[in-house]
């Protein structure tokens, strides 16, 4: 789950991470307002969306008076913002954040993830503050230095001052850098973050260190104990689709591609992506039904599936273990009875019960396509999708 900047901003200063002066506001009025309240001679309104590059997109604007706030005010509140990371259809803009303006003498980046290589938490920190660290990371990899959590120890006094030394940073500039450093991780380990991200990190002219911007992403199997964070979900900002699959616990992402997946098991839905792509199609999907594929969990797939209007052909693929194949033959088949499929379907099930499974999809009276392998199935469903006939 992600959440807004003034949000994050709101959780780290929780844990003692420095941001600046702010607050959150749905209106012109009380944009105003809030701007009053700072008593400063810059102010910043910044558009909230999930998504990076607001400042490209002319989602963020500087004003000098209570005149140039509801001036910009007025004309963010609406719009679409285009950014990179939206795509060419944008996101409507519904809230914004106005703060205190901060000179700035030095713009880092800080950041925490886990690194599934190591089984570790890694704390990343870099000199080339505001600029996307994926392009860092691509261009000048030895500008990230990086030092990995013990889960059962924590980030140490000792790597956060390494940190901060590497920073450049020295005195109360990196004293000031550390205490960050390990505010960010109580925040990132108390809230269940998957992503916890300060970029840009900036020290001031006055050597506080702050953070300008904030991103943090959340476990979603961890929201039923972070209640006061699931309560911070904002619903707009996400697709219906994927909105309708969390109701019936599936796990949906649109993609896109034209081919769409239905699977069960997370790194089994990833191969599926993958073989696709690697017979010449994309994926218009990921969606993971779990461990239960019943017939009402595969008519939800379907319908899911079925309201991106750029799938073209689907392609089901099962690999018994928990579940039986047979009960997903039979639930394929009473859902397929029950919906106007146009589409074509290809079906791949392998494991227990494989053999049953089979015999069933014969036996049915429906238009559906049977693959013998999972190379098979994608090959199919990546010709079905471009209607050529296997």
């Amino acid at each position: 789950m992600k959440i807004h900047e003034y949000q994050a901003k709101g959780l780290l200063k929780e844990s003692g991470v420095p941001v600046p002066k702010g607050n959150h506001a749905f209106t012109v009025d009380e944009a105003v307002e809030v701007a009053k309240n700072l008593k400063t001679e810059i102010i910043v309104v910044k558009a909230q969306i999930h998504a990076g590059g607001r400042g490209k997109g002319g989602g963020v604007k500087l004003a000098h008076s209570f005149e140039e706030v509801k001036q910009h005010v007025s004309n963010i509140l609406g719009m679409t913002l285009i950014t990179h990371q939206t795509g060419p259809e944008g996101k409507v803009v519904r809230r914004l954040l106005i703060e205190e303006g901060i000179a700035i003498a030095t713009e880092l980046y800080a950041g925490i993830v886990l690194d599934r290589s190591k089984n570790q938490y890694v704390c990343m920190v870099s000199t080339e503050g505001g600029v996307e660290i994926e392009k860092v990371a691509a261009q000048s990899p030895e500008k990230i230095i990086k030092e990995w959590i013990d889960p059962g120890l924590g980030l140490t006094h000792f790597q956060a001052r390494n940190l901060a030394y590497s920073l450049g940073l020295a005195g109360d500039q990196a004293k000031n850098a550390s205490k960050t450093f390990l505010a960010l991780w109580q925040a990132f380990e108390k809230s269940d973050c998957s992503l916890a991200e300060i970029n840009p990190l900036v020290v001031t002219e006055s050597g506080d260190v702050l953070a300008l911007d904030a991103k943090m992403n959340f476990d979603d199997n961890a929201l039923y104990r972070q209640p006061h964070i699931n309560e911070m979900r904002d619903l707009s900002e996400e697709l219906e689709s994927e909105i309708e699959a969390s109701k019936h616990k599936l796990n949906y992402i649109k993609l896109d591609g034209n081919v769409g997946c239905m699977v069960n098991g997370a790194g089994l839905a990833m191969a599926t992506m993958d073989i696709i792509k690697l017979s010449g199609g994309e994926p218009a999907n990921f969606l993971d039904v779990g461990g239960v594929a019943s017939a009402e969990t595969v008519a939800r797939g379907f319908q899911i599936i079925l309201s991106d209007p750029a799938v073209q052909s689907i392609l089901i693929n099962i690999f018994g273990g928990i579940v039986r194949c047979d009960r997903v033959a039979q639930g394929v088949i009473d859902a397929l009875s029950q919906m106007d499929v146009e589409v074509p379907v290809v079906i791949r099930l392998e494991g227990t019960n494989a053999k049953e499974a089979a015999n069933l999809l014969e036996n049915a009276d429906l238009d559906f396509i049977v693959a013998t392998s999972l190379k098979d199935g994608a090959e199919k469903a990546v010709k079905a999708a471009i209607g050529v006939k296997s």
